[in-house]
């Protein structure tokens, strides 16, 4: 059985964690990273979220996976062959580690701006984040021992929420900022 749902209330710490984690992987991965950034709920100042710090690496290829698998097993982080993503490579911690989902993403790939798309507009607009959030309690109460019925339940926000930003883009031009890491 996976670990139960928890969403838990912002951490001005994620911040720090992430630009630790990501200085060890700029390290490890150096010219390789085009972009290392944080993601998910935890890169966005004030949102609720489970404690779990999302990070997207951006390459200029996935494939061969060969020397970034060995970067980041160096690194502390373990590949998941069995993600079904085929857009990107996954790395989880290391049994015992620090909860930490690393997505590897060809950069400007649909799937790689969309999450960095993702992120900025909630970041500026506060009521839609405070949805969101207010959908992941819910979703997390609902789905607690389920974790995948609590990710799929998550889709229809999520894509509301990604139509928005995609409109916000529209209007204002929006481009990725610099790299986080």
């Amino acid at each position: 059985m996976s670990d139960p749902v928890v969403i838990v209330p912002y951490n001005a710490e994620w911040p720090q964690l992430f630009r630790e984690i990501g200085e060890r992987l700029r390290t490890s991965l150096g010219g390789t990273a085009i972009r290392i950034d944080h993601i998910g709920s935890t890169s966005i100042p004030g949102l609720d979220a489970k404690p779990v710090i999302d990070i997207q690496v951006s390459v200029a290829q996935l494939k061969p996976l060969d020397s970034i698998i060995t970067a980041m097993e160096a690194t502390g982080y373990r590949y998941r062959a069995d993600n079904p993503d085929l857009t990107k490579a996954y790395f989880r911690e290391m049994p015992g580690g620090r909860r930490t989902h690393i997505h590897v993403r060809r950069a400007g790939s649909w799937p790689e701006q969309t999450a960095l798309m993702f992120r900025d507009y909630l970041r500026l607009h506060p009521d839609d984040a405070a949805a969101y959030a207010e959908e992941k309690r819910r979703l997390a109460e609902r789905y607690r021992d389920n974790r995948g019925a609590y990710v799929d339940a998550k889709d229809p926000i999520i894509w509301t929420i990604i139509h928005k930003a995609a409109l916000w883009s529209q209007r204002t031009g929006w481009l990725p900022g610099p790299s986080d890491g």
